[in-house]
């Protein structure tokens, strides 16, 4: 397979000011090292508790927000070195879904506005016809009528909106979408449909994702690989078959056991992690999972850091007793 994604140690570390002159006294190391591919028309899924670099590493690879250091290269070109123009031609090719239905909606602009805004600002559409009908096509892509795109956002139900956000992200016709918890802020039942259509999408068009999410059961369903994050870093990268089925990293095995079993006789043991996740402002030296991991080794977890190693075919581990 074609590779369309390259991320190199990226990191992303936010200032925090205080002080009488707001001078910087300490940072949140929101993302700490993270690599990893993506083969064009393939899907990575990303979990992880919350706050541990998910949402940021998408961010950072589109540079809505600028990393602190680290690569990304989008189809071989450095997409951290471009410019303001070459950053907005690259928008055409790399899209984002953002978690919140509600608030990535502007309430004063008719659904056909904020698909067609794309269209306007890269000059994709000669003549107002020609807007309309890539409009309307748009719409009815994401399972909606023709009708809805002089409606306003507050007349449709969340669904509706996140279907309505999938068609502004499709409508520049991208190659990479970042699907940022795009169906975390839904009913289970409309997961299931939004889900459905964004595979759908995906053979269609021949979309790649990076499927960002807490949900392991979504998550599952949905991707090639997936990739675990724990306070910043990749701790293991996997099919996600032998991830589910055969994890390597203490914090990932942890993580599918909370995961329920529709079947009320199929038991599975919970492993329940002891304290809490280390502030980001000062994670732990070493291996960053070391404060709570059950085989952690005093003098080796806590003191060196592991390095994502390939433990198996495909299989990649960042654990000194796993790899």
């Amino acid at each position: 397979m074609t590779e369309l994604l390259k991320v190199e140690n990226l990191v992303k570390h936010f200032p925090i000011k205080g002080g009488l002159f707001g001078r910087t006294v300490d940072k949140v190391h929101a993302v700490d090292g993270v690599s990893f591919t993506l083969d064009a028309g393939e899907t990575l899924g990303v979990v992880g508790e919350s706050g541990c670099g998910k949402s940021t590493t998408g961010r950072c690879i589109l540079r809505l927000i600028e990393p602190t250091s680290g690569q990304v290269s989008f189809e071989g070109k450095d997409v951290t070195a471009m410019d303001k123009t070459a950053l907005r031609t690259m928008a055409r090719d790399m899209q984002i879904i953002f978690q919140d239905p509600y608030a990535s909606l502007n309430p004063r602009m008719t659904v056909g506005a904020i698909i067609g805004e794309a269209l306007t600002i890269h000059k994709l559409a000669a003549t107002p016809q020609i807007y309309e009908d890539r409009i309307v096509e748009l719409l009815e892509t994401v399972g909606l009528a023709a009708d809805h795109m002089r409606r306003f956002p507050h007349e449709f139900s969340g669904g509706q909106r996140q279907r309505i956000g999938i068609a502004r992200a499709l409508a520049v016709s991208p190659k990479l979408v970042v699907c940022d918890e795009a169906v975390s802020a839904l009913d289970v039942s409309i997961q299931a449909q939004v889900i459905n259509l964004l595979e759908d999408l995906q053979s269609q068009l021949n979309l790649t994702y990076l499927f960002i999410a807490h949900d392991l059961s979504v998550v599952e369903h949905i991707s090639d690989r997936v990739a675990v994050m724990y306070l910043g870093r990749i701790v293991e990268i996997a099919p996600a078959r032998d991830l589910y089925t055969r994890p390597y990293h203490p914090y990932t095995e942890a993580l599918l056991s909370a995961v329920p079993i529709p079947d009320p006789l199929v038991k599975r043991k919970r492993i329940r992690l002891q304290g809490d996740v280390p502030s980001p402002i000062r994670p732990p030296p070493g291996c960053h999972f070391h404060t709570r991991c059950p085989i952690a080794q005093k003098g080796l977890c806590d003191q060196q850091s592991p390095v994502l190693e390939q433990a198996g075919n495909g299989h990649w581990v960042a654990c000194h007793l796993r790899g």
